[in-house]
């Protein structure tokens, strides 16, 4: 990856609407070869996809909860049925599997306080393997950042 692809990551990432015309003449270069690049990174992975960045109040999701978990048993079946199940859960934002404790980070968006409790009850008591949780809730977001800086080298 070259500088001229490190400033199309830049530029998709600070707006991902951006027209190809227009993206051309932020590189430096004509639009065919601009094009050929943006696809060459798409079909790479490079680029996994192109979304937009929504309040989450907005759309009720407003209450935002930081979930350790930590596994009572690790057994690949046992760990494949949690990721599973959590997979299918619409209010768990992002779910990471860690080294060490906790074994697991969700992040938990629903609309209020109250909705946590009834999701906490109805569905994360019921994942299989855990032993223990700890909930922390978001005060407030200083910085909420889906892309990462990209510099050429």
């Amino acid at each position: 990856m070259d500088k001229t692809d490190r400033a199309i990551l830049a530029h998709l990432m600070e707006n991902g609407r951006l027209a190809n015309t227009e993206l051309a003449d932020l590189v430096g270069l004509s639009p065919s070869p601009c094009l050929r690049r943006v696809r060459q990174l798409e079909n790479s992975g490079v680029i996994t996809g192109y979304r937009a960045t929504v309040e989450p109040a907005a759309v009720g999701r407003g209450f935002q909860v930081l979930l350790h978990v930590e596994m009572a048993v690790q057994d690949r079946a046992t760990i494949e049925a949690f990721e599973a199940a959590v997979g299918e859960l619409d209010e768990v934002a992002n779910c990471l599997r860690m080294f060490g404790q906790p074994d697991y980070l969700l992040w938990i968006a629903v609309p209020d306080l109250d909705a946590y409790e009834r999701f906490y009850m109805a569905s994360l008591t019921d994942l299989p393997g855990v032993a223990r949780t700890h909930s922390q809730f978001t005060m407030k977001t200083i910085k909420s950042t889906p892309e990462f800086p990209i510099r050429s080298r």
